[in-house]
């Protein structure tokens, strides 16, 4: 359109992504955007737009800062068809509202249990019936509906199960892949059957847990057998024995401590304190027979060695993971990782912690064929195998002395390079009775939570969270540390403050003054009790999942530990004051 007789400016709408029309080029469209998965946005987009896929390209742009798999076409869809529309670049950004509006959410679900135990407190039998919530198409609640139902008795032994599950349509905005889909929801209603059941029969919460949790050779409700570790009795042990913290009367110059902070209307003598448990699992890598492979190339010259790989870096490590592992089979300091785009093979979308498996996994065979390149020539000229040689700090050395070289050395201004994939062994879809191999592997995490509730404000403060899990192995302690506290307080903030209300499919508060985030004042204090490393032997390193667990299990904990301090049942996330709320005190 033209204005005064002067051409208008291309229409903007702000973002972080870009579309652009190269004309007369093989690569009609270039998108450069934040995601987690580009091969799949290039074939969604290139199939949407009537394009082949060489005529899409997608350029990974900066940390998406996804929690998961982002999914959803929020942006590359609109985006791209504005610039093939107008031929000119365009730039796209959502606002607060529009994120809101248009990025997927957590499902939200419905779950009624009913459990079966004997007077010793065996589970026998957990009837379930799971609906959730998919919005308004239901792209991606096959999967989420999977975890849920496998799961839906967690992580303990129950001979007989009959669970039920559904994901429908709605007016309500689209449902995607969070953190721990299906696995949170159904933790949070198991864990409270737990309690009620310990209550019900005068067992300890704890107790009543560690004498039906699941362990390595066990059966879950979908027929598949545990065969990776599963130390959870051990989990639940290390923060149930963990020392409690003191109590507030033993500090009383801390009573901005109390429920509601400094400027709080609550009594101390009106706050209850309550400690509750929570068992979680959830699964890595694709379920139902996904095809998950990742392929990696790693280059060496003039001593500087490259990786390349289309495994998006959202926070996970994975930058740091693939450096390490070039840095130790390669003896090379300087490892450099290159930018993403659909140029490189594919290497599916950074969520479950399938980059450290799948990702790292190829980085680690591409590294190892690279070395033996490095030393073959060596120890042929010696008369020896390569597994005679060492590299240790930039050093080739033999079993007996005899060689000793530097890797530059040995180089010789020669380019080394090799490309390898890794495949996890595959899975297979539930059949129509819900059966079927249907997970690679399983992590599991135990918390104790440790809260203050005014019973008369229904507020709520989390003292502490001790946490022990299952972590596989410990590649990087300090990422490691810090990727469990940030799971954790994630989960307190859908406990407790995350709460997306949706009256007649419209989302009421679009910002986060309605919708409220955890922040560094709520954060309690977290130890982590425990670490279990139990190596995964088909992992490639034995690492696993570290971040879904916790938000999956945190949320469980709390609710458990107000039902402890307030006598309410607390059936609902997140809490709400009333929930927590004791009358005829």
């Amino acid at each position: 359109p033209r204005t005064g007789g002067r051409r208008r400016r291309p229409w903007r709408v702000r973002c972080w992504s870009w579309g652009g029309v190269l004309l007369g080029e093989e690569v009609l469209l270039h998108v450069y955007l934040a995601s987690t998965d580009p091969h799949t946005d290039r074939n969604t987009a290139a199939a949407c737009f009537g394009l082949s896929l060489e005529q899409v390209k997608i350029v990974v742009t900066g940390v998406p800062g996804a929690t998961a798999d982002r999914e959803d076409q929020g942006f590359q869809l609109p985006l791209g068809l504005l610039a093939l529309k107008t031929g000119c670049p365009v730039k796209l950004t959502a606002t607060r509202e529009e994120s809101f509006l248009g990025h997927a959410h957590r499902h939200p679900t419905l779950l009624r249990y009913r459990h079966h135990a004997d007077a010793d407190g065996k589970l026998i039998k957990v009837e379930a019936q799971i609906l959730l919530d998919a919005g308004a198409y239901a792209d991606t609640s096959a999967e989420s509906l999977a975890a849920a139902v496998s799961f839906a008795c967690g992580p303990y032994v129950v001979p007989n199960a009959f669970i039920e599950g559904w994901a429908v349509r709605t007016n309500n905005p689209p449902s995607g892949h969070v953190r721990g889909e299906g696995a949170m929801q159904v933790c949070a209603a198991y864990e409270a059957q737990m309690d009620k059941l310990a209550k019900k029969l005068g067992i300890d919460p704890a107790e009543i847990r560690l004498r039906n949790v699941l362990a390595t050779g066990d059966v879950l409700p979908i027929g598949q057998t545990v065969t990776c570790p599963a130390p959870v009795a051990e989990l639940l042990q290390a923060v149930r024995d963990f020392p409690l913290p003191a109590l507030p009367k033993d500090t009383p110059e801390d009573e901005w401590l109390l429920p509601g902070g400094p400027e709080g209307a609550g009594e101390p003598g009106a706050v209850r304190r309550g400690v509750g448990y929570g068992l979680g699992m959830v699964h890595m890598l694709g379920i139902e027979g996904a095809d998950e492979v990742s392929t990696a190339t790693v280059k060496v010259h003039d001593g500087i060695a490259t990786v390349l790989c289309a495994a998006v870096e959202t926070g996970q490590g994975f930058t740091t993971l693939a450096r390490q592992i070039v840095q130790e089979t390669l003896g090379i300091d300087e490892v450099h990782v290159a930018p993403v785009d659909t140029d490189q093979p594919p290497a599916g979308a950074g969520c479950r912690g399938r980059h450290t498996w799948v990702s790292g996994g190829a980085v680690e065979r591409a590294a190892k064929m690279v070395r033996t390149q490095l030393l073959q020539p060596l120890a042929h000229k010696f008369g020896m195998s390569t597994e005679l040689l060492q590299i240790t700090d930039g050093k080739i050395t033999s079993y007996d002395g005899v060689l000793s070289t530097t890797v530059t050395e040995a180089m010789d201004g020669k380019e080394l390079w090799a490309t390898a994939q890794c495949r996890p062994h595959p899975t297979e879809p539930l059949d129509a009775q819900g059966q079927g191999d249907a997970f690679v592997g399983l992590a599991f995490c135990a918390i104790r939570a440790v809260v203050d509730v005014d019973i008369e404000l229904g507020s709520v403060r989390v003292v502490e969270l001790a946490v022990a899990q299952d972590v596989g192995r410990v590649l990087n302690p300090a990422q490691l540390g810090a990727r469990i506290e940030a799971g954790v307080t994630q989960g307190v903030g859908i406990a407790l403050t995350e709460n997306l209300r949706t009256p007649r499919g419209l989302i009421r508060h679009p910002d986060l003054t309605g919708y409220a985030l955890p922040t560094a004042l709520d954060a309690p204090d977290i130890r982590i009790v425990k670490l279990v490393e139990e190596r995964d032997v088909v992992a490639p390193f034995g690492a696993k999942s570290v971040s879904a667990v916790p938000v999956v299990t945190s949320p469980a904990a709390i609710a458990s530990a107000v039902r402890a301090a307030t006598g309410r049942p607390v059936n609902r996330l997140p809490i709400r004051p009333q929930a927590a709320v004791v009358t005829g005190q």
